[in-house]
C-alpha cells in the first residue's frame, strides 16, 4: 500500500469528513511519522515515540471519525474504546489491559484475512474437489453409540473394484461440469462442519473452552444439509485455513498491532477528577492511574503472545464541557502532548456535509428509498433548510453535531419510508423543496423567543 503524505492524507479525509482542518493536520503528520520512524537507523528508531493526540470538542463534530479514516487509510489495526467502561483495578468491570488485547485480536483477524486472500484461488480448488466427492459419495452419520463407532473402527472398508472406480470417476468428471456450469448451485447436500465449543462469559468477555483446555479436547463436528453454494463457501474457508500458517499470522498481526496500531480512548473527560477527591472522584483518578501504564509504553500478555505498547499510537478525545485537560492527572497530560480543538459545526458545514462527503446522508437516502422505487432528489434551497433545521434543534437542545441530521432526515422522510414500497406502486420520481422541509420539519423555523420576555 502507498504511504501517504500528510497532504494526501488531509485530501482523503476530506472526502469523508467536513472541516475540522487543525486535527486533520496532527493526524495525517503523526500517521507521516510513522513512515519517517521506520527509514531511521535502528539504534535511534527505537528512541522515537509516537506523539499521542488529545481531541477536544462537544459530540458529533468528527472525533471518533477522524481516528477511524485514518486507520483505514493507514491499513492499521485499530480499536475504539470509552474510557468510562473501565474501573479501576479490584472493582467489578474491564481492566485496561483488555484495550491492548483487542487491538491484537483485530491486528489476527486483519492479517487472517489478508492471508487468506493470497490463499483464495488455490483455496477455491481444494473446495471444488471436496465438493465433487460430497455429492458422488454422501459422508456416512457417525453413530450415537461410543461403543458402535470403535467397533465399526475396527472394520475395513472394502476397496473398490476397478470397473467401481472408473464409474465413480466418470460420475466426478460429470458433476465436475455441471458444477462449473453452475446447475447445481441449489441443490442440497450434507455436509460435515466443526461445531462451536461452549462459551463462558468472564468479566464481559467471551472464552471459549476448548482454548482454556489448551486444545486437548478433540474438535467436535456435526451434520448440516447446506445448498452447494452455501457449502462451497464453508469449504473453501476451511481449506484457506489449512493453507494459511496461523503462527505466521499471529507473528506478523503483534508486529502490525506493535508498529502500526491506533487506540482511540473517547470519553477520556469522563474519568477527569473535578476538583474533589471525595466520592467516584477517586475512581477517576484510579482509571486515570490504570490508563497510565498502556499509554506510557509497557507489555502486555495476550493469548497471541506478549506485545509491547510503546509504539502505538493513542488518540484520546473528550467534549471536556464540564472536566478540563488540567483534571487529567500530570502524568495523563504529559503523554498527550498534542491538543487539538475541534470547532462545532455551522450551518455552512451542514450544507456540506449533507452535499460533499462520498457518503454524504441525501446518497443514503436516495439509495435505501431507490430500492422501493422512489427515486428522490434535493434541491438547493431545501438541503439549506434542512440545515437551518439542525442548527435551530441543536441551539435550542443539547448539541449533538452532525447527528443531529439523521432526526431531520427521518422526520423529513417519514411519510414517504411509511408509504413506499407497495408490490403495485409504479416508480416515482420525488422532488423535496424547500417548502416541503417547511411544511414536514418543525424546527425549520427558528421560534421567536421575544415572545418569552417580558
Amino acid at each position: 500500500m502507498k504511504v501517504l503524505t500528510p497532504k494526501e492524507t488531509v485530501r482523503e479525509l476530506d472526502r469523508f469528513i467536513i472541516g475540522q482542518d487543525d486535527a486533520k493536520r496532527q493526524v495525517a503528520i503523526a500517521l507521516r511519522n510513522r513512515y519517517r520512524r521506520s527509514q531511521v537507523e535502528e539504534g535511534l528508531r527505537d528512541e522515537i515515540f509516537p506523539k499521542n493526540i488529545l481531541m477536544i470538542g462537544p459530540t458529533g463534530v468528527g472525533k471518533t471519525e477522524i481516528a477511524r479514516r485514518l486507520a483505514k487509510l493507514a491499513n492499521a489495526p485499530f480499536v475504539k474504546v470509552e474510557a468510562t467502561k473501565f474501573t479501576e483495578v479490584g472493582y467489578v468491570g474491564r481492566d485496561v489491559e483488555s484495550i491492548i488485547r483487542d487491538l491484537v485480536e483485530n491486528a489476527v483477524r486483519m492479517v487472517q484475512k489478508e492471508h487468506e486472500e493470497r490463499v483464495s484461488a488455490r483455496a477455491a480448488v481444494l473446495a471444488e474437489d471436496r465438493l465433487v466427492t460430497l455429492l458422488t459419495s454422501p459422508p456416512i452419520k457417525q453413530a450415537a453409540n461410543p461403543i458402535d463407532i470403535l467397533l465399526r473402527g475396527r472394520k475395513a472398508e472394502p476397496e473398490p473394484t476397478e470397473e467401481e472406480q472408473l464409474k465413480i470417476s466418470g460420475r466426478k468428471a460429470s458433476i465436475l461440469e455441471q458444477l462449473r456450469k453452475g446447475e447445481l448451485e441449489d441443490r442440497e447436500l450434507e455436509i460435515e462442519v466443526e461445531d462451536s465449543m461452549p462459551q463462558l462469559e468472564v468479566g464481559g468477555a467471551s472464552i471459549n473452552i476448548g482454548d482454556v483446555m489448551g486444545g486437548m479436547m478433540p474438535k467436535r463436528t456435526k451434520l448440516r444439509r447446506v445448498k452447494v453454494k452455501e457449502a462451497r463457501k464453508i469449504l473453501m474457508e476451511e481449506e484457506a485455513q489449512r493453507l494459511i500458517d496461523m503462527d505466521a499470522v499471529r507473528e506478523e498481526a503483534i508486529k502490525r498491532a506493535e508498529q502500526h496500531g491506533i487506540v482511540f480512548i473517547d470519553e477520556i473527560d469522563k474519568i477527569a477528577g473535578r476538583g474533589s477527591a471525595q466520592g467516584p472522584d477517586v475512581s477517576r483518578e484510579g482509571v486515570q492511574r490504570d490508563i497510565l501504564p498502556i499509554v506510557e509504553g509497557s507489555v502486555v500478555n495476550t493469548k497471541h503472545g506478549a506485545i509491547r505498547t510503546d509504539f502505538i499510537l493513542f488518540i484520546a478525545a473528550g467534549a471536556f464541557h464540564v472536566a478540563k485537560v488540567s483534571d487529567l492527572i500530570p502524568e495523563l497530560q504529559g503523554r498527550f502532548p498534542v491538543v487539538v480543538t475541534l470547532k462545532s459545526l455551522t450551518k455552512e458545514d451542514f450544507v456540506r456535509i449533507l452535499t460533499q462527503p462520498d457518503n454524504a446522508l441525501t446518497l443514503q437516502y436516495q439509495a435505501l428509498l431507490k430500492a422501493d422505487k422512489v427515486n428522490l432528489t434535493f434541491e438547493e434551497e431545501a438541503l439549506s433548510e434542512i440545515a437551518q433545521s439542525a442548527c435551530n434543534l441543536n441551539d435550542l437542545g443539547e448539541n449533538i453535531g452532525a447527528r443531529r441530521l439523521h432526526a431531520v432526515f427521518e422526520e423529513l422522510l417519514e411519510d414517504i419510508s411509511f408509504h413506499a414500497g407497495d408490490e403495485d406502486m409504479p416508480e416515482v420520481d420525488l422532488t423535496i423543496t424547500a417548502q416541503y422541509v417547511r411544511d414536514h420539519v418543525k424546527a425549520a423555523k427558528k421560534p421567536d423567543l421575544h415572545r418569552y420576555i417580558l
